[in-house]
């Protein structure tokens, strides 16, 4: 498969195909028209309790080789234009803290997770539009210092359910999409027909851009800047299919956004309108070799985040099952 002229791109892309622009007053329109308050008990689940057991036994059947497959990128400790805040990695034990035997070797870890250099989960308090949360729950009444008391990822639990793999690159013959491209409603059904693959009641859809490629072969650059990532128009199209997770190299969303206002309005829509989690910078890359190969692009998909009261999402290695 050889590159297009896009591919070649300069490393700091400039955001050009994000459009067409949308209007405040057509994005709320659009709010309102994929929301779902008020349909789940609990509420704070969101879409995650369309996986029912059913689901999950389907899932389980896709099934075939039990090749394994993980989706998170690599703690990520060192700074650069997608990661301003890295995360901590140090030793705190080298043998020479207890007794001496057996010796022991510890270490630490932290993140300041909701960036773009860790694969993360958000939960549904992570996102508040006009002051509400997912569930028209206000949100400086149930999120504080303390944490989230509506909406926090232990409320989630951990998801198991078919995976859709919409891996643009692969049907538009590139390597990537450049940075600042954005993927369409249209852009999903094409791709569901060349995949041979349909999106489903209950489905986590992961969107493949070759962004990690792209990193990998021209260098880093700003994702806040510019990012390839889901228009707005492509949310009412998922919202009737049904999913109940969202992911993908970046974080959904198309940078610069398309509207006015907001600047990240595909999470607004997902996360606070129709409860849909995110999955946040992943590296589907082992993945779309591996769907390549087994000439099917839906599997089993694990999502396990740690579980922490109040936490607005949570760090997370996803896995795929084909």
């Amino acid at each position: 498969m050889s590159p297009s002229s896009a591919d070649a791109a300069n490393p700091a892309p400039t955001g050009v195909g994000n459009g067409p622009a949308v209007s405040r007053r057509e994005f709320d329109a659009l709010f309102e028209a994929v929301r779902t308050w008020g349909r789940w008990s609990p509420a704070d689940r969101g879409a995650w309790n369309r996986v029912t057991a059913d689901h999950v036994r389907r899932a389980a059947a896709r099934v075939r080789t039990g090749t394994v497959i993980p989706l998170a990128l690599p703690w990520n400790t060192r700074p650069g234009p997608g990661n301003r805040k890295p995360a901590l990695h140090h030793m705190t034990d080298l043998g020479d803290v207890e007794a001496p035997e057996p010796s022991t070797h510890k270490d630490f870890i932290a993140a300041d997770y909701h960036g773009k250099g860790i694969t993360h989960l958000d939960a549904l308090c992570h996102i508040a539009y006009r002051g509400q949360l997912y569930d028209g729950r206000t949100a400086h009444e149930v999120v504080d210092a303390a944490g989230a008391r509506f909406g926090a990822v232990s409320t989630l639990g951990s998801l198991v359910t078919r995976g859709v793999l919409l891996d643009l690159p692969v049907v538009l013959g590139i390597h990537w999409l450049e940075p600042g491209r954005a993927v369409h409603a249209k852009d999903i059904i094409v791709a569901e027909k060349a995949l041979d693959v349909t999106i489903g009641d209950g489905d986590a859809v992961l969107l493949r851009s070759g962004h990690v490629r792209r990193r990998e072969e021209l260098g880093a650059w700003d994702p806040d800047t510019a990012s390839a990532g889901f228009h707005v128009d492509a949310l009412p199209l998922l919202a009737e299919r049904g999913i109940a997770l969202l992911g993908g190299e970046g974080d959904s969303d198309v940078r610069p956004s398309p509207v006015d206002g907001v600047h990240s309005p595909v999470h607004a829509l997902a996360v606070a309108a129709m409860g849909v989690p995110l999955l946040d910078n992943l590296d589907l890359e082992a993945l779309s070799a591996a769907t390549a190969t087994a000439g099917r692009y839906d599997f089993m998909l694990v999502v396990a985040p740690l579980n922490v009261p109040g936490g607005t999402g949570s760090p997370v290695s996803p896995v795929a099952v084909l």
